[in-house]
């Protein structure tokens, strides 16, 4: 029920003044206030200061709303558009298609595997790059060689264009041997060639012509150990070594050309040794009937029988005093030719290996005048002599030898 009373406002005059008088004597505090908060000011409890309040901070909050508004909108159509995406990458790849663990470890082993090649590779790279560098430097080294060589050529090309003087005096009569030679009225021992009766054609020998009308061919030459007599089969073949006019270099004339002239004539060939040691002391040994056989035969040496000389019979065998046929292990007269490669001696092992050079090996030798050389009691580089003894009782260390 509603009930409007109307009333005299002079009857109220005295009420009103009273509440205004009270009004205007109420203090807020945090005692009188519900809630007390400086920015509401001093209307508390009252309404009108969240009014002013409200009033005071609207507009701040309307932008601060609109921007947050603003800023979720963009953040839903990033939301859409990522799911947009997500839908496309679905699509691209579907779930029978999406990648395995099975799978991944699967590329991962093969991404190991070319991380390793790469790996090799560089490596490679590595080694073929220092290769380049030595095949540059030797490349390098080799252009310096031509440019020398180049000099060389030039000086020898300006030489050249002087008239060629022949320093090798070669005599011209010619023979089948040097005995023929000397029967042909030759005086001078040289350089002459000739032409035994089955060779092909004629070479060179020195022919040493003595005062009584004797033609020696010189088959082997030794003198300071210059040359190297260990040799193989074809070389001991062919032979090797220099010839020159005044007989002062070392050679051995070849078998095969040994074996020409010892076996071109009925008439027997006599085989001299002369031996010089260091002190000065020559001696000499000298065989009838000396042949060498064919390559057939391994050039077979065989005499008749021993003619004389100083230096004594090494050919005969080396006697050790226990038994006369002790000489057969070490007699030449019937053995064949050997070289390290090419084995022909009667010995378990090697003879011609073993000492370094060819010779006519038995078990082994009681002469070897292609032996090692020495210098007075020195061993040098280069061959030296093996001994040659006279029944044991003597041994030159030889300076000089020559078989003719």
């Amino acid at each position: 029920m509603m009930v409007l009373r109307l009333g005299s406002w002079a009857a109220l005059g005295p009420l009103l003044s009273l509440l205004f008088s009270a009004s205007m004597a109420y203090i807020a505090t945090r005692e009188n206030c519900c809630i007390l908060d400086e920015r509401f000011g001093s209307y508390c409890p009252t309404t009108c200061g969240i009014a002013d309040f409200f009033n005071k901070y609207h507009l701040t909050m309307d932008n601060e709303l609109q921007e947050m508004e603003r800023i979720l909108r963009q953040i839903t159509n990033s939301t859409v558009t990522v799911e947009h995406l997500i839908q496309h990458i679905q699509s691209l790849y579907p779930p029978e298609k999406q990648t395995l663990p099975n799978s991944i470890d699967g590329f991962t082993q093969k991404s190991k595997k070319i991380i390793e090649e790469i790996i090799k590779y560089e490596n490679t790279i590595v080694s073929h790059e220092n290769t380049i560098q030595q095949l540059t430097d030797t490349h390098i080294l080799n252009n310096n060689k031509i440019t020398q060589l180049k000099q060389k050529i030039a000086q020898l090309e300006s030489h050249c264009q002087e008239p060629c003087r022949d320093t090798a005096e070669i005599q011209e009569t010619q023979g089948r041997d040097c005995q023929d030679i000397a029967n042909k009225g030759a005086r001078k021992s040289g350089l002459y060639f000739i032409k035994p009766q089955k060779a092909k054609q004629s070479f060179l020998v020195y022919c040493e012509i003595d005062s009584y009308g004797n033609g020696w061919t010189v088959l082997q030459r030794r003198l300071d150990g210059s040359e190297d007599f260990k040799r193989n089969w074809v070389q001991y073949k062919e032979g090797f070594g220099h010839l020159s006019p005044d007989d002062t270099t070392e050679f051995w004339l070849g078998n095969e050309k040994i074996h020409l002239i010892t076996t071109q004539s009925t008439l027997p060939y006599a085989l001299r040794i002369e031996l010089e040691d260091w002190s000065g002391k020559k001696g000499t040994a000298d065989y009838a009937v000396f042949k060498v056989g064919s390559e057939e035969d391994k050039y077979r040496l065989t005499y008749a029988y021993f003619l004389g000389g100083e230096a004594g019979d090494a050919f005969d065998g080396f006697d050790f005093g226990d038994n006369p046929s002790d000489k057969s292990f070490t007699s030449h007269n019937g053995m064949r030719f050997s070289t390290y490669d090419n084995d022909n001696d009667n010995f378990a092992g090697n003879c011609a290996e073993q000492d370094g050079s060819g010779w006519w090996m038995n078990r082994c030798h009681a002469g070897h005048l292609n032996g090692k050389y020495y210098i007075g009691w020195r061993l040098v580089k280069g061959e030296f002599h093996k001994d040659w003894s006279e029944e044991g009782k003597q041994i030159f260390y030889l300076l000089d030898t020559e078989l003719t």
